[in-house]
């Protein structure tokens, strides 16, 4: 089974989104139609929101006045927190009911309006954000829903921000507006993304298969490297716990402006390498996949050093996951080989220089990566 996340600011075309996905034969977990679920009549939610705002927020046959309720906490940050800690744990804990419940091969679609804001963004292995500009939006709840400008601009300021959103996003959906009588380009784009890539990052994931990747292939530095590496940082931050004594993005794609294979590699530093070997298995959760076998790190010097190593089911996105015990050398080096390649332009140059050649010569990646080993160590060996 693969869980998505599927968010996007009100008015943005989420709900369109999601039918589509819907339609080709996702499962789809509704968090509004879950929160009005867990405050329905008799539940222990509804209880706790009129304890809280008084039964002013009560409708004439005793249900949720949203509008009442929601004209309190759009205007007032400290009211909008209290509902939230009542409403959002009711809701996460159901929607992970519903998910539990899928078939085994399912892909399930939780559209949750504020997966941004409510943190849980790294607990998918893959999100999307359907995103439209703010003028735009504001047209829509007005024109389309009947909000006031007034409420249309409080529930867009009471939500997180388009740039906050796209930090989270793995796949961004832009949902402008169009002509009049144009066509919507945005059922197909969810076709594309469905074939192309959630069904085999399911079939992967199911299968417990890392994604295919082909031969090497460098290509020019790309500026989403860094929110990637930080979106799966923090992925497997949220598995590994407390297990995880630190989290970095290591490899070329954690070098500014480095030309590289487009690998996002992870260094995961843990006790030892037991605690190694569960924190990989753990990591098919975010859809991470520990591969078999024994892994290792060559030493400086010669020697080897034995790790644990998981790599993305998702064929859209490239990651390696290097689980390490603390012991390891390796801990050391890769950060300061990374860090080095940051500070030095020359050797950045000198370094690009060398994976062209290794490229040009060999699309193997053992080859490849063994072709390195003598440069890392020089440069290691200075520091």
């Amino acid at each position: 089974m693969l869980r998505v996340g599927l968010t996007g600011g009100i008015g943005a075309g989420k709900s369109t989104v999601s039918r589509s996905l819907a339609a080709l034969g996702a499962v789809i977990v509704d968090a509004d139609l879950l929160a009005r679920e867990v405050v329905a009549p008799g539940t222990p939610g509804l209880a706790s929101i009129v304890e809280h705002f008084g039964t002013g927020v009560l409708g004439a046959r005793g249900d949720l006045d949203r509008p009442s309720l929601g004209r309190i906490v759009f205007q007032d940050a400290q009211a909008r927190t209290a509902l939230n800690a009542i409403v959002h744990p009711l809701v996460a804990a159901r929607r992970a009911e519903l998910a539990a419940a899928a078939p085994t091969d399912a892909i399930v679609v939780e559209d949750v309006p504020l997966l941004v804001e409510t943190g849980a963004a790294p607990g998918f292995p893959l999100v999307v954000v359907v995103e439209a500009d703010v003028p735009e939006r504001l047209r829509r709840l007005v024109e389309d829903r009947g909000m006031s400008p007034e409420d249309a601009r409080a529930r867009l300021a009471a939500q997180a921000s388009d740039e906050e959103r796209r930090a989270v996003a793995d796949v961004l959906l832009a949902n402008p507006r169009r002509p009049a009588g144009a066509p919507d380009p945005l059922a197909g784009i969810v076709g594309t993304l469905w074939r192309e890539r959630l069904l085999p990052f399911e079939a992967y994931l199911r299968a417990r298969r890392s994604a295919a990747r082909g031969p090497v292939a460098l290509v020019d530095p790309d500026p989403g490297w860094a929110a990637a590496g930080a979106r799966t940082c923090a992925r497997v931050s949220r598995v590994a716990g407390a297990r995880a004594l630190d989290v970095q993005h290591t490899g070329s794609t954690a070098v500014p402006g480095l030309v590289g294979k487009d690998v996002i590699d992870v260094q995961v530093v843990v006790a030892d390498l037991e605690t190694a070997a569960a924190v990989a298995e753990d990591l098919l959760a975010v859809g991470l996949v520990r591969e078999p076998g024994r892994w290792w790190d060559r030493l400086p010097g010669g020697g080897e050093v034995d790790k644990a190593l998981a790599s993305n089911a998702d064929p859209g996105r490239a990651v390696n996951c290097h689980v390490r015990p603390v012991s390891s050398p390796a801990v050391a080096h890769a950060l300061a080989f990374r860090d080095a390649l940051r500070a030095d332009a020359g050797l950045r140059e000198r370094y690009v220089a060398l994976k062209r050649a290794l490229a040009a010569s060999t699309g193997d990646t053992e080859a490849y990566a063994a072709g390195k080993s003598a440069f890392v160590d020089e440069v290691l060996a200075q520091r």
